[in-house]
């Protein structure tokens, strides 16, 4: 079974008009899952506590702070903001750990969370890229604190760098943070020679590769480069920060990965894993601004993660 948490608070985060990132994105995706056989679970409010696994209270507080204060953009970085940001971005961390509870109690073998705002750009001190919160950072820090688990995986196929997962991540040594990304592109990190440092080094791999790229260099990435760097890390979960901007004709990206790219990658995943994860795997939501393209791939993921 597959879980599934997509809570429609997401959509009172507004961005504006002709803002990629927009509201109907959620209701894209929500329709393509339509008539499958999921799980649907409840969001929550990530508190302050949760967020402060992976960000300062500080910027925290400074988030929660200009988004009451009526700003329409956070003072750290590119992110829009609107009245209902912080809430929207709260329980967009929220259903994360709510998944992450889900899957490590056996209630569903696997679960997908359809946020926004996403969350891969945010860095510990600065909402930056669309992004408020760090949701698959926080998952990751929240399922070994509250669970125990071990060594984590987190899988970023999104078109750009997940930046803010590598700077939480890259001197920690428990969170195995991958990525294929296009390069030179926004926000100008993730080169091959960013690795990590301190107790941290070898657990970053970044796989970045020019405008054009598809099948051939991303498959082939996390088959012949994940794969083998995974057996000494054996996580004990997998998470992906499931990024459709990297599917062909999306507006923010030129990647040409295609619906059935994005269902076999899931399957590698799904395959470590088996591996070493009891199964276990979170996907949450990152890019992907193409409308119909969005819905096509998100449908491709969740179906395959349905056929664990």
């Amino acid at each position: 079974m597959t879980a599934l948490i997509a809570d429609p608070i997401c959509k009172q985060h507004h961005t504006g008009r002709g803002h990629p990132e927009r509201p109907e994105r959620f209701d894209a995706a929500l329709g393509a899952l339509e008539g499958l056989n999921l799980l649907r679970l409840p969001a929550r409010f990530a508190n302050e506590d949760e967020l402060a696994l992976c960000h300062s209270r500080r910027y925290v507080r400074t988030a929660e702070r200009e988004v009451h204060d009526g700003h329409g953009e956070l003072s750290t970085g590119d992110t829009v903001i609107s009245a209902r940001s912080f809430d929207a971005a709260c329980v967009a961390a929220g259903a994360v750990m709510n998944a992450v509870d889900c899957v490590v109690s056996g209630e569903a073998t696997n679960a997908f969370c359809l946020n926004r705002p996403p969350g891969h750009h945010a860095t510990p001190d600065r909402g930056m890229g669309f992004c408020l919160f760090n949701n698959i950072a926080v998952g990751a820090r929240y399922a070994q604190k509250k669970h125990g688990i071990g060594p984590v995986l987190i899988a970023d196929w999104d078109v750009h760098h997940g930046n803010g997962t590598q700077d939480i991540f890259y001197d920690d040594g428990s969170v195995f943070f991958f990525s294929t990304h296009q390069y030179p592109w926004y926000p100008g990190t993730g080169a091959a020679e960013e690795t990590g440092y301190g107790k941290g080094e070898g657990w970053t791999l970044n796989c970045p590769f020019p405008a054009g790229s598809g099948r051939q260099e991303i498959l082939g990435a996390f088959e012949e480069k994940l794969l083998p760097a995974l057996e000494k890390v054996k996580p004990e979960l997998v998470m992906i920060s499931a990024g459709f901007d990297s599917r062909q004709d999306d507006p923010l990206g030129d990647f040409l990965l295609t619906d059935g790219d994005f269902a076999d990658l899931t399957r590698v995943l799904l395959e470590i894993a088996d591996k070493y994860a009891g199964g276990r795997v979170v996907s949450a939501l990152e890019g992907g601004y193409n409308l119909p393209g969005l819905a096509a791939a998100v449908r491709a993921h969740v179906e395959a993660l349905g056929r664990a």
